[in-house]
């Protein structure tokens, strides 16, 4: 959502299909690092790490892992808890999900489908970008 305010575009399918060009800056390098530090092969790690660091500098480094940690504890609390994705944002990011196969993921079921979910979501999708750009100029 970001990327369409800004008018910026990413390709979010680089997430889960390698090989793929995300568009965000460095976005093969910290993909790169973000599996290494979700693996469990040490030597790669330590490369990724290292390159991340030449490349981004220790300010970086420390924010990708920062993020990758944040993000891989919250999505374990929620996975484990079994926390569904909230109404709205679920709504709102139906193409995001479909474009990216997240609903064969086992977490999925914690977010019940609905029909009346999805019809919202066909709904809101041409005025979804044009609402968050004028939310982003109101919050500056």
């Amino acid at each position: 959502m970001s990327g369409e305010t800004s008018g910026e575009r990413y390709d979010l399918t680089a997430a889960t299909q390698p090989g793929t060009e995300s568009g965000v800056a460095h976005g093969a390098v910290l993909i790169a690092f973000a599996e290494a530090v979700l693996g469990s092969d040490g030597d790669r790690l330590h490369q990724t790490r290292a390159h991340l660091q030449l490349e981004l500098g220790n300010a970086a480094l420390v924010d990708a892992a920062a993020i990758v940690a944040t993000f891989e504890q919250m999505d374990r609390i929620a996975d484990a808890t079994g926390i569904p994705l909230d109404a709205v944002v679920d709504i709102a990011s139906q193409d995001v999900q479909a474009e990216l196969g997240l609903a064969s993921f086992a977490s999925s079921h914690n977010t019940p489908s609905s029909a009346l979910g999805r019809l919202a979501a066909r709904l809101i999708a041409p005025i979804r970008t044009p609402m968050m750009r004028l939310a982003s100029r109101l919050l500056r």
